[in-house]
């Protein structure tokens, strides 16, 4: 029982890293926001108008791409949230933690890699292409992924 809690906690430590990623990337870009708002405030009309409205609509196609970015972000956040990391399954599905022989991956949403206890993890979302091959799979499936084999050794 010691292993399972173990893995739980590997689990556990990858949602709230990908939780810390998401949410520092809200943050930052909730500021570059504010920061083109202000620009936009504070330019001032000069006599050289065009200038002045190519600077404006500059900065608000800048906003108007943050704010795609936000929501996508938020959306990211909103899918974490739905995830059990104490959760165990024996099929890989949504919040599976997958170990396998060419790379461990836990399958939430797209943060990036992290170190826990030494050991490197993916965490990725499922609708990426690898997730897709392994949703569904048990250990002892053989998935085939850019011509390579990826043997699943443990599903938690």
């Amino acid at each position: 029982m010691v292993v399972l809690w173990f893995v739980m906690s590997i689990k556990r430590e990858l949602h709230v890293l990908c939780k810390a990623q998401l949410d520092k990337q809200v943050r930052d870009i909730e500021q570059a926001i504010e920061e083109r708002r202000e620009a936009i405030g504070n330019e001032t009309k000069s006599s050289m108008g065009d200038k002045y409205e190519t600077t404006r609509e500059m900065l608000q196609q800048e906003i108007n791409m943050s704010l795609e970015r936000l929501s996508k972000a938020k959306t990211e956040v909103a899918t974490l949230d739905t995830i059990d990391p104490d959760s165990s399954n024996t099929q890989i599905a949504h919040g599976s933690l997958v170990y396998t022989d060419s790379g461990n991956y836990y399958l939430a949403v797209s943060a990036g890699k992290f170190t826990v206890e030494n050991i490197l993890y993916y965490t990725i979302s499922v609708v990426a292409p690898i997730a897709k091959q392994l949703i569904g799979r048990k250990v002892g499936d053989v998935i085939s992924f850019n011509g390579k084999g990826y043997l699943v050794k443990e599903v938690k």
